[in-house]
């Protein structure tokens, strides 16, 4: 599938619910209101909407949230898509996750094909790690990345960069990633939804400044690596690892965007960035064909736009689009 200005759509990240048992400060207001569970797209019909993107050219997908492992019933939707990696029509399975729930599942996960995940850490501080999440468990966290680790899971720590609040802690960071095994990546905060009190200009930390901290302490040499999505990486000298920087404010990745998301309700958007959306749920009842929703399909991606437009600003809105990452995922 080929966009307006050819760049070829290979990555689907689908929000299997946008419930979570976190309520992170940049992503969600406390209060948050969930959709009714009746307008979320059944595990089936998510499988579906999902084997169709298979069958027109994605070659990987990504499960995310609000928190995908807190859908009920989640690894039959999970163990169902596995059958497209056997088939070789698909090159990845994986997910984006808080963790809380890895210990419960990461074996399951690489029984059904899942090879990697992500899994959004912000914090190696535990007073720190509840104020971020406001209900999360550090040690419950880390209790699900041992699993993932000992079931054979690569792991790619996220973690947002927040002005004075982890910023302090990103060499500590590094160290116990190296340790671990991990890699990890460093996020811009994004402009995303009402998020109450919170501000995310004095949330928000330029990338550029984080990097030219870290380089006091680490030798950062540049790599080709690419997993398919906009980090961008460097290799950690002393430990071996890779640290990747996303940066959509201060040097976006539109040009080589290759991704589009589909909501659990069945809406799909071509950008995270901005507003447009394409319905599929409609077609996909419509009927028992296919040929309908690839048709919709095929429209949306035509409709595609060459990039976003992230900014934070005092002057601006808060919010550079109204709904919270939890509903079309990271």
């Amino acid at each position: 599938m080929l966009d307006p200005f050819g760049r070829s759509v290979s990555y689907l990240r689908v929000s299997v619910t946008d419930r979570c048992d976190f309520r992170c400060v940049y992503c969600m207001a406390e209060d948050m209101t969930f959709l009714p569970k009746a307008d979320l797209l059944s595990l089936e019909e998510l499988d579906r909407l999902c084997s169709a993107f298979v069958g027109m050219g994605v070659r990987k997908l990504r499960l995310t949230g609000g928190e995908p492992l807190v859908r009920r019933g989640i690894m039959t939707l999970i163990d169902s898509l596995g059958r497209h990696l056997k088939t070789g029509a698909l090159d990845e399975l994986t997910l984006t996750t808080n963790g809380s729930q890895l210990e419960k599942y990461a074996v399951d996960l690489v029984r059904a094909g899942v090879r990697r995940i992500n899994v959004s850490l912000d914090t190696l501080d535990s007073a720190k790690f509840a104020e971020i999440t406001r209900w999360g468990r550090l040690d419950q966290v880390m209790a699900g990345l041992q699993a993932a680790k000992a079931a054979g899971l690569a792991v790619k720590i996220n973690a947002v960069a927040l002005r004075g609040v982890n910023d302090d802690e990103y060499d500590a960071m590094i160290a116990w990633c190296g340790r671990e095994g991990f890699d990890l990546v460093l996020i811009e905060v994004m402009p995303m939804g009402e998020i109450g009190d919170a501000a995310r200009l004095d949330q928000y930390l330029p990338l550029s400044m984080a990097r030219a901290s870290i380089q006091r302490t680490w030798t950062l040499d540049e790599t080709d690596y690419r997993t398919g999505g906009p980090a961008r990486y460097y290799t950690v000298r002393e430990t071996g690892r890779r640290l990747g920087f996303i940066t959509p404010l201060t040097h976006n990745f539109c040009e080589s965007c290759n991704r589009v998301r589909l909501t659990c309700t069945g809406t799909l958007y071509m950008c995270l960035g901005q507003n447009d959306a394409a319905d599929l749920r409609a077609p996909l009842r419509a009927s028992e064909s296919n040929a309908p929703l690839e048709e919709a399909i095929r429209e949306a991606i035509a409709r595609k736009p060459k990039g976003h437009d992230f900014i934070i600003d005092r002057r601006k809105a808060p919010a550079a689009v109204p709904r919270h990452m939890s509903v079309t995922g990271g």
